[in-house]
């Protein structure tokens, strides 16, 4: 097997890989930096908007390898989305450039220790699986040469003139009970219905769409649907984390209608790397969740006829302030 494709670790290291990704994740909002709304737009980043794809099966990368890629394109200004293994570049015709470095990304799977198998057959009962990681490598179609054409050339972002009334269309698609008035955006799950100011109250019409989106994210964990724990009162972890759940979502959904993402809660960051410190793994579960959640809602994108669809499919409110 190559060097350049998938390497599995075994033993502490699958602790030390979520140690990894959660460490790298906490230096970016220690700096003020939000790895899900990353600066689409300037310099650094060159790439159209989007969420990271594979270039060869145009599967489009989900969870915490959204933030992971997303964080490589920013930071080496590549022009495009699409990603490689060293194997697929191959089989399309090309190869890595000779001093190109990857980058690592991840596949969560579970397995069942021997002496887990023996207890269930003795017991009868089901054998407990235990999560972790596998690390990939991958390279940006930039970093390869050789490549056909229609791969090599990264897509434009859409029109901007199609990006608000397809986020409308979404809202509606949706069946989610969506009201619009007062002057606070919230989702209330015991009612689940959501509630956002009328466009008028945002400084920029677009952070209408913006918190619209944040807010349909949380009611995709209502029961009927992804079945989320709503249980956290505001100021607790459990509340903190189906935040970044919620920040995140609205991010990849974003990108994928050709918005830029932005944080919509930032007064969140405390506690936030709270629930990250005291669990390595509760990122990597939130940008899954998240995953979840934005492909729940793009489902319902309708196909405009131009190629662009979705993708695959208490009382007490979730409280958001008008921006």
């Amino acid at each position: 097997m190559s060097k350049y494709d998938r390497t599995p670790r075994a033993g502490s290291d699958r602790t030390n890989l979520y140690d990894e990704i959660t460490g790298k994740i906490i230096t970016e909002l220690e700096a003020g930096r939000f790895p899900w709304a990353q600066p689409w737009g300037k310099a650094t980043a060159k790439a159209p908007l989007g969420l990271p794809q594979n270039a060869s099966t145009g599967r489009a990368y989900s969870g915490i390898n959204i933030l992971i890629l997303w964080g490589a394109v920013v930071q080496h200004g590549f022009p495009g989305q699409g990603w490689l293994t060293f194997r697929q570049a191959q089989s399309l015709g090309g190869n890595i450039r000779k001093g190109e470095r990857g980058t690592t990304i991840v596949y969560a799977d579970r397995f069942t220790p021997e002496d887990e198998k023996r207890r269930a057959l003795e017991t009868g009962e089901e054998p407990g699986k235990i999560p972790f990681l596998k690390r990939f490598t991958v390279f940006n179609t930039a970093q390869c040469e050789g490549l056909p054409e229609d791969i090599a050339v990264a897509m434009p972002p859409p029109p901007p003139c199609l990006i608000e009334p397809r986020v409308e269309a979404l809202i509606k698609a949706t069946g989610i009970d969506f009201r619009i008035g007062g002057g606070r955006a919230y989702y209330v799950p015991a009612l689940d219905h959501v509630v956002v100011p009328p466009p008028q109250a945002y400084f920029e019409p677009i952070n209408w769409h913006r918190t619209a989106l944040h807010e349909l994210g949380h009611a995709t964990g209502h029961a009927s649907r992804l079945d989320r724990d709503f249980s956290g009162s505001f100021g607790t972890k459990k509340y903190a984390f189906e935040e970044l759940i919620a920040e995140m979502s609205a991010a990849f959904c974003c990108a994928s209608l050709g918005i830029v993402p932005t944080v919509r809660h930032a007064d969140y960051i405390g506690s936030w790397l709270e629930v990250l410190r005291e669990d390595n793994r509760a990122i990597v579960r939130a940008a899954s969740q998240a995953s979840k959640a934005a492909d729940w809602l793009l489902a319902f994108l309708p196909d405009t006829g131009d190629g662009a669809e979705g993708s695959e499919p208490g009382a007490a409110a979730i409280d958001r302030r008008a921006a």
